[in-house]
């Protein structure tokens, strides 16, 4: 089969649509089948790639900030790329601008296009300062943004059955099916014969208190702004928040911690790369996931996958990944208060540590990125199938098999 992806930033590596992107791209030509991938040029300017035998073609575009960019004269290189790469499915990874031009270039050649959702608009709003009192109004407009592109697709797929729920609350009209973005196990597995004084000694973590690990961008929607408000009322406690990434809001964060006396609470490792990842996580005691707007984080199934506990807000899809008290807690987001209970009740039970990561590593199991990388597959057959079967039926048969 040949897929053809489209997505808002290919090249990157800190955002999780890209990590999802990518780690699908490459389990799909190791399974022996031809991908391309279109996405915005890093350096502004088109060009062509082949990452481990994903072919990369990267089109012209500005960078505005926030994981955003506006893709200029793209309709005939997307329309070349098409022609040439002949995909039986084209996949987009969002609703922006890249996307619009590969979707009215793979209609006008017949060819199925699928997509899956990443978006809320949370984590727009937060980053851009919108006032609280017109969130509603702009929220509304950008979902209207979003199904404008989706709804012309042919099915969807987004990572968990509360993303699936929060799509068909904002009147998607296309077939839509929960598949994990998955995990790599085997390169997030427990070491255990693993020193964890070697990567806390890389990264300046504390060796003599508990460390509890955030991975993922470092922007102000992830609610990382809570970690530091518990961190003041934990100053007395053998515990130290490491907050590893990068993103617009580390900067003003940094400064809170230093400005506040935090340093020895609050550390920042910065960008982890993808070798020493794995490593780290292994060496802290648990993980940490303040952020109340995630569909999934393969951060934290990552962490399950290392058998972590893990600490996270109740808030969106990550329930389905934490279970209070078997895997880890959850407390409540946006509450400083709570993190801190939530940490002191962690640090109590020491003696189930262990326990509750190897609860969470049962979790994990099922998203094992093979068994995504084959749902991907069965999912990019049927609605082939399915398209070929709904040119040849009537428009009422055609709604009740979309229904279905």
């Amino acid at each position: 089969m040949r897929i053809l992806f489209s997505g808002q930033s290919y090249y990157r590596k800190d955002n999780g649509q890209a990590v999802f992107m990518i780690r699908l791209a490459d389990g799909l030509v190791a399974a022996g089948h031809e991908v391309m991938a279109l996405a915005p040029s890093e350096k502004g300017l088109a060009d062509r790639d082949v990452m481990n035998g994903v072919v990369v073609q990267t089109v012209p575009a500005l960078h505005i900030g926030h994981n955003l960019n506006i893709t200029a004269f793209s309709d005939s290189l997307v329309d070349a790329a098409l022609e040439e790469f002949n995909p039986d499915i084209v996949h987009i990874q969002d609703h922006l601008f890249l996307n619009r031009t590969v979707l009215r270039s793979a209609r006008r050649r017949g060819i199925r296009v699928v997509g899956t959702n990443h978006f809320l608009p949370n984590n727009w709003s937060n980053n851009l300062y919108i006032p609280r009192s017109v969130q509603g109004v702009v929220h509304k407009a950008m979902w209207y943004n979003m199904l404008e592109v989706f709804n012309q697709l042919d099915a969807a797929t987004t990572p968990t059955e509360t993303a699936v729920a929060i799509l068909r609350k904002q009147d998607i009209r296309i077939p839509v099916k929960a598949i994990s973005c998955g995990v790599n196990q085997d390169e997030f597995y427990p070491r255990s014969n693993w020193d964890p004084a070697l990567m806390r000694r890389r990264y300046r973590l504390a060796r003599d208190r508990a460390v509890l690990l955030y991975v993922g961008r470092v922007d102000r929607e992830k609610g990382l702004d809570d970690l530091v408000d518990a961190a003041e009322k934990l100053v007395d406690e053998p515990i130290q928040f490491a907050i590893a990434g990068k993103g617009m809001y580390r900067d003003m964060l940094m400064e809170q911690v230093s400005n506040r006396g935090l340093t020895h609470v609050v550390a920042f490792p910065g960008y982890v790369p993808s070798e020493d990842l794995p490593l780290l996580v292994n060496s802290c005691d648990a993980f940490i996931m303040p952020s109340a707007q995630e569909l999934q984080s393969i951060a934290t199934l990552e962490a399950m996958s290392c058998a972590k506990p893990v600490l996270a807000a109740n808030a969106r899809a990550l329930p389905e990944l934490v279970e209070h008290g078997v895997n880890g807690y959850l407390f409540k987001p946006f509450n400083a208060a709570s993190v801190a209970g939530i940490v002191q009740l962690f640090l109590s039970k020491r003696q189930r540590w262990e326990e509750m990561g190897l609860a969470g590593l049962e979790k994990a199991r099922p998203h094992h990125l093979s068994n995504t990388i084959q749902r991907y597959v069965e999912w990019y057959e049927s609605v082939i199938g399915r398209s070929l079967l709904t040119r040849t039926l009537q428009p009422e048969q055609r709604v009740h098999l979309s229904a279905g």
